[in-house]
């Protein structure tokens, strides 16, 4: 198997860039300096006429960027496998999560989609794709192909063809989204202090050796000693955070890693909150310079700052986590990909009609909890 180095991290975007480039907005609008006292008149004399009081002058407050936002918004959040040092690689989509904010911006929805998801992915003119029904995944790399130029695929382009397939397959407006890449993301955990996480199943690195380093490759075999991580609370570091959240040949496979994916984002989220970066513009500064490069932004014609401030308040308690449940999709013996069951779909339709609480509190099970 080939080494893949997708990022997840769009908790990054939603935890890092949305909260804390909306705390920077904010600590810098309540920080400006309010104008200084303004000398009155020279004490009259006695022969002077009384001065004239001047009428008070009224101002309407500039609003805040993002003030229209109420939602509800849909944000989509993909980490991308791009090997940059590969002329011509296109990106692959290897993470997918949907982030559903509803009216009031009160509380947010997190889940993921399969990257292996069977969907119609529609034509793309500008990519020379025809459409065709395959993996989520596929969608990327094919609306990434720029004609005539094989050697220079556009993320951005592969991000809108991802986008649209996203949005016929849940029904959900995409207001605005990013992709990451892997480049920053073990660098912006560092950054941040590294981060603590709930591990809720024994995993073992395909990749990993304990120090850190890479394990010894054979073809697809990996060989010598193993990173493990055990259950229990524990401190992650960059590339720790990065190597627990890429397994997935582990129980459950690849919606274990979907759950471990969220949970991350969860605990950068709560990571940011805690350290009130509200509070520390300049600290703020050093997690969104940590994103560099690696970070491609698509706003949908509405600015990032707008997202950012309007998202800043949300409670990272108030991130609903959810797992959407699927089997395998097979075609005359041989596997073609996923499928979410029943009850993942029916949870999209409850999001779409506003009753997601209600649904969540009839199938506990799709909350993820830990």
């Amino acid at each position: 198997m080939t080494r893949r180095r997708w990022l997840l991290g769009l908790a990054a975007l939603v935890a890092v860039v949305l909260v804390a480039a909306g705390a920077v907005v904010t600590t810098r609008l309540v920080s400006r300096p309010s104008p200084g006292p303004v000398a009155g008149p020279a004490t009259p004399s006695p022969s002077s006429p009384a001065p004239t009081t001047p009428a008070p002058v009224t101002t309407s407050p500039t609003p805040p960027p993002g003030a229209d936002l109420k939602g509800p918004l849909n944000l989509l959040l993909v980490g991308v496998d791009t090997r940059v040092s590969v002329p011509g690689w296109e990106p692959h989509a290897d993470a997918v999560l949907v982030l559903h904010v509803p009216a009031g911006l009160g509380r947010a929805y997190l889940f993921s989609l399969p990257r292996d998801l069977v969907v119609d992915i529609p034509a793309y003119p500008k990519a020379g794709y025809p459409g065709g029904r395959t993996k989520l995944t596929h969608a990327m790399s094919y609306g990434s192909r720029v004609p005539g130029d094989k050697a220079h695929p556009s993320t951005a382009q592969g991000y809108e063809l991802l986008r649209t397939t996203v949005s016929r397959y849940t029904g959900l407006r995409i207001d605005a989204g990013a992709v990451i890449t892997f480049g920053g993301f073990d660098k912006l955990v560092d950054t941040l202090g590294g981060v603590d996480l709930y591990v809720d199943q024994r995993v073992a690195s395909i990749h990993r050796r304990p120090d850190g380093r890479y394990r010894d490759r054979s073809g697809s075999t990996y060989t010598g000693p193993q990173m493990v991580y055990q259950p229990g609370n524990r401190h992650l570091t960059g590339w720790q955070a990065l190597d627990y959240a890429r397994q997935r040949y582990t129980a459950g496979g690849d919606y274990t890693r979907q759950r471990h994916q969220q949970q991350l984002i969860r605990a950068l989220a709560r990571k940011i909150l805690d350290q009130g970066l509200a509070r520390d513009p300049d600290r703020v500064e050093q997690v969104v310079a940590a994103l560099g490069r690696t970070l491609v932004y698509v706003g949908g014609g509405r600015r990032l700052v707008d997202f950012a401030y309007a998202l800043g308040g949300l409670p990272a308690d108030k991130f609903v986590l959810v797992g959407l449940p699927g089997d395998a999709v097979g075609s005359g013996g041989s596997y073609r990909g996923e499928q979410l069951l029943p009850v993942g779909r029916d949870f999209l339709a409850a999001l779409r009609g506003g009753d997601a609480d209600a649904y969540l509190a009839a199938h506990p099970s799709l909350r993820v909890r830990s």
